[in-house]
């Protein structure tokens, strides 16, 4: 999710397993064009310090919640107020996922295998997107 309008840029449904997650984020941000260093926001689930590290490789300060005695994110990242809008900022997600459980059929789904869930979650984060712009269009 972008933060300045709150639309999603990329999806990508996977296996569940312990690392899931953040190898999917590595992988969404590697797709991202343009050289422009970026800051990505996460919850306690991403705070690893092999994901931080992977996110600054690819030139992407992790703006990640800590978990208490965290060594993940230090005083270099947690300092500036960009940190700090990150984390009120990324709680926004989760009206997309509300969203693609509520309307977009994504809590029962009723197809299987990877590449089915993967379209419906594809074609319900674009429906989201294109409602969300409407909304935005009609606030302006």
């Amino acid at each position: 999710m972008e933060n300045r309008n709150g639309l999603a840029v990329d999806v990508e449904v996977t296996q569940a397993s312990g690392t899931a997650e953040r190898e999917a984020a590595c992988s969404m941000v590697e797709r991202l064009k343009g050289k422009k260093h970026r800051t990505m926001g996460a919850d306690k689930g991403y705070d690893a310090t092999e994901f931080a590290d992977d996110l600054r490789e690819l030139n992407i300060t992790p703006h990640i919640a800590q978990r208490k005695r965290s060594k993940s994110m230090d005083g270099r990242t947690t300092r500036h107020q960009g940190y700090a809008i990150s984390q009120r900022k990324r709680k926004r997600v989760e009206e997309i996922f509300g969203w693609a459980k509520t309307v977009g059929l994504i809590r029962k789904a009723k197809l299987r295998g990877i590449a089915n869930i993967d379209w419906l979650f594809t074609m319900s984060i674009a429906v989201f997107n294109l409602v969300r712009m409407r909304n935005m269009e009609a606030e302006a």
